[in-house]
């Protein structure tokens, strides 16, 4: 059973976020505050976190660090904050997908599955497993990155967004494409598009010796992305 921590302070919703997951057979643990979010989601292990930023102990983006210290459990933030700033400010502390409050169940559900199938272990039809540069060592089966002899943590999207562009060397990976294999065929590209800058340029801190010049990770303008080994 996929098992689902909803992080809401308002009553209303987190009632009906618990009779929509459980009626689809989503096991719910609910927290009212941060604290107790990081309590529960260190003794419950969910599959998928649930978070609104503003809770009445801290800030969601706080919660957001703080599960990324030691989890790359998938983070759904729900907010009704709309501006670019704060979608942004959350994306980059680590969270994996933002949906803006109000927002219809059966789009909420659907990003759900979409968190969940970045999590679950699929083949690697390329036959890549080990990738190696002079910067930095990615093991595909064991999701292990390696860099500086350190190991180098990445969230489900991005481990989601690096497994394909690294196992197609040299080769353009479009927008379109990463969006859809990513987030999902029913994508709202214009939605999405500046979320895939955002995990790019993430990946970049991480992997890149110089982010603003990067080496490995290539932007081609208006059409999309490709990886050189």
């Amino acid at each position: 059973m996929t098992r689902v921590l909803v992080v809401e302070d308002d009553p209303q919703l987190v009632r009906a976020l618990i009779i929509n997951l459980q009626a689809r057979r989503y096991g719910v643990d609910a927290a009212p505050d941060g604290a107790t979010a990081l309590r529960l989601a260190t003794a419950r292990q969910p599959d998928v976190v649930m978070l609104d930023l503003g809770l009445p102990d801290m800030d969601g983006v706080d919660v957001i660090k703080g599960l990324r210290g030691w989890s790359r459990v998938p983070i759904l933030v729900l907010s009704a904050r709309q501006g670019s700033d704060e979608k942004v400010a959350a994306l980059d502390a680590g969270a994996d997908d933002y949906v803006s409050k109000p927002f219809s169940m059966e789009e909420l559900l659907a990003r759900l599955r979409a968190a969940v199938r970045r999590t679950e272990e699929t083949p690697l039809t390329s036959g890549v497993t080990l990738v190696e540069t002079a910067d930095f060592s990615i093991d595909l089966l064991a999701k292990k990155l390696h860099r500086d002899g350190r190991d180098v943590r990445l969230t489900p999207t991005e481990w989601h967004l690096l497994e394909i562009l690294v196992t197609s060397p040299g080769r353009l990976i479009t927008q379109k494409h990463l969006l859809e294999e990513v987030w999902g065929a029913n994508v709202t590209q214009s939605n999405k598009t500046n979320y895939l800058r955002v995990y790019m340029a993430q990946l970049r801190r991480k992997l890149e010796a110089d982010p603003s010049h990067p080496r490995y990770l290539i932007t081609e303008p208006g059409m999309g992305y490709r990886f050189e080994g």
